[in-house]
């Protein structure tokens, strides 16, 4: 699979702050890949660069093997961190609008516009003035006119920032349709669990600096698994399962017992722990094996 977007050794400084400061990775054709990291990481200036907006202090960016301030401008579309629409339109001449503006001609563009009011469940508001929606519905708009130009890139910076999860849910359902059409899509998120659901790959960033990149299943793979497990009485689990090779920490007291957390790194797995449980004796009054997140991954890294 080739790649949409390549960025090596990226820089960006504003006066005295890197934004970001020697960045390199890819985002592949079709693939959804995420750009993770904390307020302030350099998500919003990274795809600012991929986009043309912003010029590099230095490094490469390749998008669709050419330089973004060439002339691929009508296969890309951008979704800014910073919401604007024309309050005094409708959503339907607004979506209409920004087609045209990347080549899309007269009806064709109403059309795109009707079409994605529909899929969005705002058919009924796209005669109105955007300035009497709601706010997760004018990002809606915003949205869709991003993609009326039916882009092969497209670039979310913070898709979900405002939404009710009514309205998060269905902008992951866009964007899942979007790569099963062949689209690539790359989207910036602080929100880890987005990411989760969504992502073939995801780029972890922090103070302008990579810190990951991979697969999720990769970025999981960081984080020892563990189990939560509770006793009965005054059991000792961690002297009962010291000779298991499993890292045991009271965690504390509770109703009637103890509450335990073991460690399943080096190639334990839960069925081990509990097989250990039940060898040793232990009184089990709870056995909960929490799976690792990408939130437990970024903090770890």
């Amino acid at each position: 699979m080739s790649d949409a977007v390549a960025v090596e050794m990226l820089a960006k400084a504003y006066g005295e702050k890197r934004a970001v400061d020697g960045l390199s990775f890819s985002a592949p054709q079709g693939a959804i890949t995420g750009v993770l990291g904390p307020n302030g990481a350099g998500k919003s200036t990274t795809l600012r660069m991929l986009c043309g907006i912003l010029r590099p202090d230095s490094g490469q960016v390749a998008v669709f093997g050419a330089n973004p301030m060439s002339k691929i401008q009508h296969r890309v579309g951008y979704l800014p961190e910073e919401r604007g629409l024309y309050r005094n339109m409708s959503p339907r001449g607004f979506i209409a609008y920004m087609a045209r503006l990347k080549g899309v001609r007269g009806e064709r563009a109403f059309k795109r516009a009707d079409a994605l009011l529909v899929e969005q469940g705002l058919s009924a508001y796209g005669r109105k003035k955007i300035k009497s929606l709601s706010k997760g519905m004018a990002q809606k708009v915003q949205l869709a006119a991003a993609i009326a130009h039916e882009p092969d890139l497209i670039i979310l910076d913070e898709p979900f920032s405002g939404l009710d999860p009514v309205n998060q849910q269905s902008v992951e359902g866009l964007i899942r349709s979007l790569a099963r059409q062949g689209r690539t899509v790359l989207f910036s998120t602080h929100i880890m669990e987005h990411a989760e659901r969504l992502c073939d790959r995801i780029v972890m960033i922090a103070a302008g600096k990579k810190a990951f990149e991979g697969d999720v299943s990769a970025a999981l793979a960081i984080v020892p698994r563990v189990a939560s497990v509770e006793t009965e009485g005054d059991f000792d689990l961690a002297k009962a399962l010291a000779g298991h090779g499993f890292s045991v920490e009271l965690e504390g007291a509770v109703s009637g017992g103890r509450r335990w957390r073991v460690s399943l790194s080096h190639g334990a797995d839960a069925k081990k722990l509990l097989s250990a449980c039940v060898a040793s004796g232990a009184p089990l009054m709870l056995f909960e094996p929490a799976r690792a997140s990408l939130h437990d991954a970024f903090v770890r890294l």
